[in-house]
């Protein structure tokens, strides 16, 4: 892979207000930090917890094909074809936090980082200021959502904000391991999210995998409690169903109960937060239909590719591409339901 071409920005007093000298016309804490803060296939911009806008200028003299991710591996933008010649503008909302990934992981690197990559990178441009008006979609889930720290680990959740419109940001707090029961419990965990909600702020939760001994009176209460709590403060909960585990029968169905995530207390873990959604007025994301007519129809081999079958023998955790895929679904669902406008916004 080549490193992403700046050479047209060498120059650091062409290149717009930095954070000691931002334009005098410029509000106060309207700062806005440049490529001066970028060097070989990585940009740091020390900056402190919040909401970002980042824009960015892709293309040059070459054909090039760029990608942005940033912070714990999330993709932020995917992967932009330019022709020779061509530039095209894009901006996405970035959630900058402490810990960057898990929330019960290590902290990460203070302030934002992003990194340029792609078959063919070429990074013309790229600016971040305080996003003002961002509406957040929190994620409240386990390891097949969360921020997965290491390849060839991915969760939905962290491919979920290259398919967002800037103004629209990503706080995946979802942690591997968590069941209704620990999610609620740890202070790191439903106690550090429910404060930060906010008016009309959305919340998808996504919490099945590991509720293997929870029995359905308990695994329903918790739905409620977390559906009341992001009510509390304003917010939009989303009740998501679990994807489904890559698990066959000889037929080439689903129908089991591993794949469906039925408990060994058999508890149905998909229907009950279907009735709970039902009961509640909560809008439902019903993932594990969604992903189970997807892997049905891929069939036993195609489908490997979407978990870490062949990398792991894992049939739980999805590969790069399986949460891309997964997070598209998600990404429909958002639209289709009216709760996010459709797609990024491309400017020429």
């Amino acid at each position: 892979m080549r490193r992403f071409t700046l050479a047209a920005l060498a120059v650091a007093t062409t290149l717009g207000a930095v954070l000691t000298a931002a334009p005098a016309q410029a509000r106060a804490d309207r700062l806005v930090l440049g490529p001066e803060h970028c060097s070989g296939n990585s940009c740091h911009f020390d900056v402190p917890a919040g909401t970002y806008e980042v824009r960015v200028r892709l293309g040059g003299d070459e054909a090039a094909s760029t990608a942005i991710t940033g912070e714990t591996r999330r993709t932020l933008l995917a992967e932009t074809a330019t022709d020779a010649g061509e530039h095209v503008r894009h901006s996405f909302t970035v959630d900058v936090r402490t810990p960057e990934g898990e929330p019960t992981g290590p902290e990460g690197t203070p302030g934002l980082d992003l990194f340029v990559g792609g078959s063919a990178p070429a990074l013309a441009d790229i600016r971040v200021t305080r996003a003002e008006r961002a509406r957040q979609i929190f994620l409240v889930g386990d390891s097949t959502v969360c921020d997965q720290p290491g390849d060839p680990y991915s969760g939905w959740g962290q491919q979920l904000p290259q398919y967002l419109r800037k103004g629209f940001s990503v706080a995946n707090h979802a942690d591997s391991g968590e069941s209704t029961v620990s999610y609620l419990a740890d202070s790191r965990l439903w106690a550090t999210v429910q404060p930060r909600i906010r008016r009309n702020d959305l919340v998808l939760i996504q919490l099945a995998h590991n509720d293997k001994q929870t029995d359905a009176a308990t695994y329903r209460a918790n739905l409620e409690t977390l559906v009341a709590g992001v009510r509390e403060k304003g917010g939009k909960p989303v009740l998501v169903t679990p994807i489904v585990r890559r698990w066959f029968n000889a037929d080439g169905t689903l129908n089991n109960g591993t794949a469906l995530l039925v408990n060994g207390l058999g508890v149905d873990h998909p229907a009950v937060v279907r009735a709970v959604a039902a009961d509640r007025s909560v809008p439902l994301i019903d993932l594990t239909a969604r992903t189970k007519a997807l892997v049905e129809s891929l069939g036993t081999e195609g489908s490997k590719a979407l978990y870490l079958y062949n990398e792991k023998r894992d049939n739980t955790h999805t590969s790069v591409r399986g949460a891309t895929v997964y997070a598209g679904l998600v990404r429909d669902e958002l639209v289709a339901q009216g709760l996010v406008p459709e797609g990024k916004t491309r400017v020429g």
